[in-house]
């Protein structure tokens, strides 16, 4: 198997102007790339909705080797209900905490030099107070599953992770593709997992032509396929082809070709002012306002 990797997690976010400001200003991100559609992704990137969305690439650096987050945004939807299926995402930036108490935006320590924030929407992050020790800052994302040895043997018997911890007594596994590459962490919640209508997708990359024999060693394995293989456009950009999965969990699992996708990823230096222009010329909100309407909850 070549060597694969982590590239980012999708949200789905509703105040896209908040959200903006939290990755911006308080995580010390950038804004990679902006793009706007005008319908839904037919390897329902952006959700299960049709219309009008958005997608924003934001991190510390480019995905070719940094774990990155993808920011959807719905132009009809104000908010989503959060299961137990995301738990946070943990990540190392003195200068995050930092810039979290200046701007008075929330924190609770929660161990000795971490604290626990919350993104628009309610999705947590936990800081490390101290310097970061690697070039990407993005250390794990925790994920809730309801029978842990199930998982791991999915996550590595299937999908080839290498297990760093397993905690039988905690409950919790670490897994990942490489040592320098943030990790997966997968950690019991004793029950069954909601998805509520937040649910996010991870996605990793792996040589082009592995993708059909992970959708042929899935269809084998009596394991769930969301969307087979299939080729995406992005207009102007390089066509990405992706199969996309479901856990034992139903946690979203994204596997894209990597030679197209480092050509689709690359930083685009007008990224900041797409995103601007974009959420100035969005009167989405004035829109439902005036006619004493509220975008949807989804």
């Amino acid at each position: 198997m070549a060597a694969r990797r982590a590239l980012h997690f999708v949200f789905k976010v509703g105040d896209r102007a908040r959200t903006a400001r939290f990755y911006r200003e308080l995580l010390g991100m950038r804004v990679l790339r902006h793009e706007e559609f005008e319908e839904g992704c037919k390897a329902t990137c952006n959700g299960p909705y049709d219309g009008k969305w958005s997608k924003t690439m934001v991190g510390y650096g480019p995905e070719d080797n940094h774990f990155v987050m993808e920011l959807t945004y719905n132009y009809g939807v104000g908010e989503y209900r959060l299961g137990n299926d995301f738990l946070g995402i943990t990540l190392v930036s003195s200068q995050a905490v930092s810039n979290a108490k200046k701007m008075g935006w929330p924190l609770k320590e929660v161990t000795s030099g971490v604290f626990e924030t919350e993104a628009p929407g309610g999705y947590k992050f936990y800081l490390e107070d101290k310097e970061k020790l690697k070039q990407d800052p993005m250390w794990k994302v925790t994920l809730g599953v309801s029978n842990l040895q199930k998982s791991v043997s999915y996550w590595s018997g299937l999908l080839g992770m290498k297990i760093y911890e397993k905690d039988e007594e905690k409950q919790r596994a670490l897994l990942g593709y490489a040592d320098d590459q943030c990790k997966l962490e997968l950690r019991a919640v004793g029950g069954a997992v909601d998805h509520g209508t937040a649910f996010g997708r991870v996605a990793f990359s792996c040589a082009k032509d592995e993708l059909p024999s992970i959708e042929a060693l899935m269809k084998k394995e009596n394991q769930k396929i969301l969307t087979p293989l299939v080729s995406l456009d992005t207009p102007g950009k390089a066509t990405v082809q992706v199969v996309i999965l479901a856990d034992p969990d139903g946690h979203e699992v994204c596997f894209v070709g990597d030679e197209a996708f480092r050509e689709l990823s690359q930083v685009d230096p007008n990224g900041d002012k797409l995103l601007d222009d974009a959420m100035a010329a969005d009167n989405s909100d004035k829109w439902f306002a005036e006619h004493n309407m509220k975008k949807v909850s989804a």
